[in-house]
């Protein structure tokens, strides 16, 4: 059972017994492959090496807190292309026509919010039509945290254990978006994985998934309530921001604090 905390950003807290793992990483390196961008909309990817990594919460102070994120336990991905910022507003208006943030005078380089995850799949809709194939789509949750960590490192947040050089947040923020890209990369050179919004992903949400989860490719349940969105937000704590961090909503909910970016298969 989980219960929504009363702020933009609302965690999911959920009560479960659970046994601690052994935490291990198989990290991967910034990729020499080329970059690409896209030529409808200017979103730049970023290329990662796929590899094994731990999956989970690793720093102990707060695994009794968070539940869902363990077992820690051994996940494979395979290679992609992964969003080197979040998706702006002015991408999003390019394909859709219109502007649906609340903070719109934040400008076009801001990330775009107040989009629901079936929203987001009619984008992707678009943007697959526009380039001729089905390339896009949202990241699982594996291929985030894996992405979001560096490759696998055993970081707390995206880039290192320093929130504040990493992630806008409500310690730091005001509260407000920012330009993505303005805080420091992690070390795929990849930005914003932690803060600025909330990020949806392909998964359904299972509190239990941990324990039954493939090693290759896990995608999440087959079916379920909410959607997994990762990363945390500008109004959002600290361990929100933490690379391990799990929360969810219902497909058809817009929030200021939600947005996502685009991952592209090989």
């Amino acid at each position: 059972m989980y219960k929504k905390l009363l702020v933009l950003c609302a965690v999911i807290i959920l009560s479960a017994h659970h046994a601690d793992a052994a935490v291990g990483t198989t990290a991967v390196s910034a990729s020499p492959s080329p970059p690409f961008k896209d030529p409808a909309t200017g979103i730049e990817m970023v290329y990662v090496k796929g590899g094994c990594y731990k999956m989970g919460n690793a720093f102990p102070e707060n695994k009794e807190d968070f539940p869902e994120e363990l077992p820690v336990h051994e996940v494979c991905v395979d290679d992609f292309y992964l969003g080197k910022y979040e998706v702006t507003q002015g991408q999003w208006k390019k394909i859709m026509g219109s502007n649906p943030s609340e903070e719109s005078s934040c400008g076009e380089n801001c990330p775009v919010q107040n989009v629901s995850w079936n929203d987001v799949q009619g984008f992707i809709s678009r943007l697959n039509s526009l380039s001729g194939g089905s390339k896009y789509r949202l990241p699982t949750e594996a291929e985030f945290e894996y992405a979001a960590r560096s490759g696998g490192k055993n970081e707390r947040y995206s880039g290192g254990n320093d929130v504040d050089s990493v992630a806008w947040y409500n310690e730091n923020s005001d509260n407000k978006l920012h330009p993505v890209g303005t805080k420091a990369p992690n070390g795929l050179g990849i930005y914003d994985m932690a803060g600025s919004v909330w990020e949806w992903t392909n998964d359904w949400y299972g509190s239990n998934y941990y324990s039954s989860s493939p090693r290759n490719n896990p995608a999440g349940p087959d079916s379920g309530v909410d959607r997994v969105v990762r990363g945390g937000c500008v109004t959002g704590e600290a361990y929100n921001m933490r690379t391990a961090r799990r929360n969810g909503y219902t497909p058809d909910t817009r929030r200021p604090s939600l947005g996502f970016r685009l991952l592209r298969t090989l």
